[in-house]
């Protein structure tokens, strides 16, 4: 039986014409791919992706496969945001099957949406296939639940950067809640800024909070520490890659979860190293 992929109101097998596929590639592992994102990628003309995507994954693509490097970081975007998505339109047009992969989830932090509206505008198909977002994947590498019966009863997902490095616009007083778990992406420049604006809107100092570096990857690194003094150990730490924060008393679980979990060692400078199978 052929291999159909419903899009939108059509059915459309991967090889066939016209089609861009925003593929959430997950945060690092390739086990952490979904089935449907590992098909795809085996079988697109054309993969466009993002440095987010990490090496073992672009591995899998096929030698004969097109492969475009659209990477964005804060401060220096290789590829503006308007120029990806004619990029995508223009490929798809030409009769291809394009797979534009994505860290996490396409949709989550991702802008996703924005290249969702922009294809559908101008008459291209599209179809989403989700993946794990950051936040869970950081998560299950350091094992630390993101909710917890009397710790955290909520979780938030909130950006730590703004469009154009515009001062952060968020809701600091509602964020400063002891009961939720804060995950913020994209924060490493504006993690002073956010400590001390969660401070002055009643969080306190000591809440435990950890950055987490390249998770679910082999180098993957850990820094545990408080909401007062993250900034600077996440800086001195010096850590290179990928960083998602995650801010709320649900830290204090690692010293039961983590260790085990982990086989990790807390070292004098808050930093822990760990190895992932």
């Amino acid at each position: 039986m052929t291999d159909r992929i419903q899009s939108g109101n059509a059915v459309s097998s991967p090889s066939q014409a016209s089609i861009v596929y925003l593929v959430g590639a997950g945060p690092g592992d390739p086990d952490f791919l979904t089935m449907k994102a590992h098909r795809l990628i085996l079988s697109a003309d054309v993969v466009v992706y993002d440095r987010l995507v990490s090496k073992e994954i672009m591995d899998l693509v096929p030698d004969g496969t097109a492969k475009i490097n659209v990477g964005k970081q804060s401060g220096c975007h290789h590829v503006p945001q308007n120029e990806i998505n004619e990029l995508l339109r223009s490929l798809a047009q030409e009769n291809r099957c394009v797979v534009r992969l994505k860290g996490g989830d396409p949709f989550l932090f991702g802008r996703g949406g924005e290249e969702a509206i922009y294809l559908r505008s101008n008459g291209v198909d599209y179809e989403t296939v989700p993946g794990v977002t950051s936040a869970s994947g950081c998560a299950a590498s350091i094992g630390l639940p993101l909710t917890h019966r009397g710790i955290a009863s909520g979780v938030r997902y909130v950006t730590g950067h703004m469009r154009e490095d515009k001062e952060l616009e968020l809701d600091w007083k509602g964020l400063a809640d002891p009961n939720t778990t804060l995950v913020i992406y994209m924060g490493v420049s504006n993690i002073p800024q956010i400590s001390i604006r969660l401070i002055t809107n009643g969080l306190s100092p000591k809440t435990g909070a950890a950055a987490i570096c390249n998770a679910t990857r082999p180098n993957q690194e850990l820094v545990v520490s408080t909401l007062g003094e993250i900034a600077k150990d996440a800086s001195e730490a010096k850590l290179d890659g990928p960083i998602l924060f995650v801010i709320g008393n649900i830290i204090d679980l690692l010293d039961i979860t983590g260790k085990e979990q982990n086989n990790t060692q807390i070292q004098s400078d808050h930093r822990w190293n760990t190895n992932v199978a």
